[in-house]
Parts: C-alpha cells; sequence; structure tokens
C-alpha cells in the first residue's frame, strides 16, 4: 500500500498547545479522521479540499466502532492517501491506539506517531502547579477511571494509588470517582488529601476546583457527567499558585 497514517496527538483542545509537527502532517492530510475532542480550531490546520470525517466516540453517546474506525484507516490508506488520525491529548495514552495500530500492520500500512500535550501536563500547567516536586513528589501515575464498560477498573494497584507522595491523574473517572475514593480511603488515604477537578481542559470554558478527594467524591455522587474532566490528586494537588 503506498498510503500513510499519522497518529497525530492535538493536545487538550488549545490551538496553541498543538505542536509543529502535528500541524505540518494536516496541512499535508488528503484525509483526516478526528475524536470529537480534537476537532473545532484544531480542524482549520487541515487543507481546504481535506476529507474530514468524525470518529469520536463520548461516553453515553452514540460513537463510532473501534473496528469501523480501523476498517475506515486500512480503507483509505488504500486508496494512496496521506491519512491522519487526530486523536485528543496524546494520542498513546488512554487513546485506544494499540487496536488501530494493529489494524494498520496486519494490512501492511506505514505510520508513525506525532505525540503531543496530555491533559494531565495541560491541567496542571493551567492552574498553576507542577506534577512532581523534589523530596514530596517524586512519582507521577496516570490511569484511566473507567474499563470497557464504563466502570471502574478492578485490577487497580490500590497500595500504588493510596501512596501520598505521589501525583496521581485520574483519566475519564469523573462518575467512578466517588467508588475510587472509597477504596483510597479504605487502603489508608486520608479522605483530606487534596485533589483537583479540572473540566473542559485546554477550551474556553475550562474549569479547576480544588477540594480533598472526600468532598469532590460527595459532589460528583450528586452530579451527572457533563463536561470532560481529569482529576488529579496527592499533595502538590492542593497547592495553591
Amino acid at each position: 500500500m503506498s498510503g500513510f497514517v499519522s497518529f497525530v496527538s492535538a493536545g487538550p483542545g488549545d490551538p496553541e498547545l498543538l505542536t509543529l509537527k502535528a500541524a505540518a502532517r494536516l496541512r499535508a492530510a488528503d484525509v483526516v479522521l478526528y475524536d470529537d475532542l480534537a476537532s473545532g480550531p484544531i480542524l482549520e490546520h487541515a487543507r481546504k479540499d481535506a476529507r474530514l470525517v468524525s470518529v469520536g466516540k463520548r461516553a453515553g453517546r452514540p460513537s463510532a466502532r473501534q473496528a469501523h474506525v480501523s476498517r475506515l484507516l486500512v480503507d483509505y490508506a488504500g486508496t494512496g492517501a496521506a491519512v491522519v488520525r487526530l486523536k485528543s491529548g496524546d494520542a498513546g495514552i488512554f487513546g485506544r491506539l494499540e487496536e488501530e495500530l494493529d489494524a494498520l500492520r496486519a494490512a501492511g500500512v506505514g505510520y508513525e506517531i506525532v505525540p503531543g500535550v496530555t491533559a494531565a501536563s495541560a491541567a496542571a500547567a493551567a492552574s498553576g502547579l507542577p506534577l512532581t516536586r523534589r523530596h514530596t513528589a517524586r512519582r507521577l501515575q496516570f490511569i484511566t477511571g473507567a474499563d470497557v464498560n464504563g466502570e471502574l477498573p478492578e485490577d487497580l494497584n490500590w497500595i500504588a494509588l493510596a501512596d501520598p507522595s505521589a501525583t496521581t491523574a485520574v483519566y475519564m473517572g469523573k462518575r467512578t470517582f466517588p467508588a475510587l475514593a472509597a477504596r483510597l480511603i479504605a487502603q489508608g488515604m486520608s479522605p483530606d488529601t487534596p485533589a483537583l477537578l479540572a473540566e473542559s481542559i485546554g477550551h474556553a470554558d475550562q474549569t479547576f476546583m480544588r477540594a480533598t478527594i472526600g468532598q469532590l467524591a460527595e459532589r460528583l455522587a450528586q452530579e451527572s457527567v457533563a463536561a470532560t474532566a481529569l482529576i488529579l490528586y496527592g499533595a502538590l494537588a492542593g497547592k495553591e499558585p
């Protein structure tokens, strides 16, 4: 096959956080398959005559099946097109990248991965916080708060997640955080451990709420999931900028 696929990381949504390489790949693309969270102003970097195909997946909404997305990548590449698969955040972090790579390898399609700014880095920067600190936060861990069924994964490393000296970023965990917090507290983590809820990161309506894991769990237990969110918890999450 003469076609080629570039997995382009769109970052959290702010077009100014798009890398130069990502912008160049968008300008050169014949076809762009994009996620919902990687649309908007970022798509303005694509050529006017490029074919734009929405393949976004959002919880609780009609979404493209993963097998269909993988098939589209192979089919478009089979026409000889320069294809961009535009993924929100960093393509390699909770973006189901491996399944799409497997499909391309099986079909003999060439590809590259263009890294980008992940939501945890963007949320910390926008709220004026580091993600690590010498002596007090020397470990950083990223987890997903939802398994394939949208529930809290049961196979998480609860000892590591309850470590007060780590900074933990929870992706896709807004709905399951009350259950996650309960498990952390049962594991010995203080309910007063600082937490930061970052919603709509990288967009004009982004918001941040500082709380404790106990307070945040109580709030989210009474709130319906709407805006996309990332949760940081650990000592650094409570630091004021």
